[in-house]
């Protein structure tokens, strides 16, 4: 792949690198890596390697940002890279692999995907194999690329408002909607109200195709308690949006 693809992981990957392996969270939330700040809203906005792009996916799923979590994970792929002759490209989709959406919330989001049938239509047994053997079938990122922090913790999509606030809306207009591009008729998956109403707003800017996304899913995490209720009050329409999707996809 062009360098210029991925111009931002070789302007990081050797400050990561140079890391121990026993780093610290001090030394990932240290200023080399701060990409922007905004100090009234108490903002700051981290590189991570999240740049892979899988162009091929069927399926796109949204989260709203890379958590501290998912940071430390993808800064320890990059270190265990380290003197490996590994492909620039290789050692980002690992990334992915080792990072996204993993533990109990990719336990939660498979249940609910197989509760739905998705795999079904991927001709899959369950949709834990998008994580394993068919992640050729999907993307997973965030509507903001890399880890967002509000007063230190990892953002919710909340507070600030995600679409009012100008330094976030811009990763949404700009980086967001210019990676969905790659792809080619995808079923977007987002995760979580505020995801939704991201989306939703470039699908109002015609940037978004609005009958690619399946609107309704909750956020899969544990500490989303209201997840069985949403999904419960949305299950039909979204079973109805799979069934419309793949109905259309199979005619072009």
């Amino acid at each position: 792949m062009a360098i210029a693809k991925y111009a931002k992981f070789h302007q990081y990957k050797e400050m990561i690198q140079s890391l121990p392996a026993s780093y610290t969270e001090e030394s990932l939330l240290h200023e080399r890596f701060l990409l922007e700040s905004e100090t009234k809203k108490k903002l700051e906005i981290y590189y991570a390697p999240f740049e892979y792009v899988n162009e091929d996916a069927k399926v796109v799923i949204v989260g709203i940002t890379p958590g501290l979590h998912q940071m430390k994970k993808s800064f320890s792929t990059v270190i265990d890279a380290a003197g490996k002759q590994s492909a620039d490209e290789a050692t980002l989709k690992q990334v992915k692999n080792n990072s996204s959406f993993e533990g109990t919330m990719r336990k939660n989001l498979v249940k609910m995907l197989d509760e739905l049938g998705l795999n079904e239509y991927l001709g899959l047994a369950s949709n834990i194999e998008l994580f394993e053997e068919a992640s050729y079938l999907v993307h997973t990122t965030s509507v903001l690329a890399y880890p967002v922090f509000h007063n230190g913790k990892n953002y919710s999509g909340s507070t600030p408002n995600l679409l009012k606030n100008e330094l976030l809306k811009k990763y949404v207009t700009d980086n967001f909607a210019s990676e969905l591009e790659n792809f080619s008729n995808p079923l977007i998956i987002p995760l979580g109200v505020n995801v939704s109403n991201a989306l939703n707003y470039l699908a109002d800017q015609g940037m978004v195709a609005s009958e690619n996304i399946l609107s309704g899913f909750p956020h899969p995490s544990g500490g989303n308690g209201h997840r069985h209720k949403q999904f419960l009050e949305n299950k039909a329409a979204m079973e109805e949006k799979l069934k419309d999707h793949f109905l259309q996809a199979s005619r072009i």
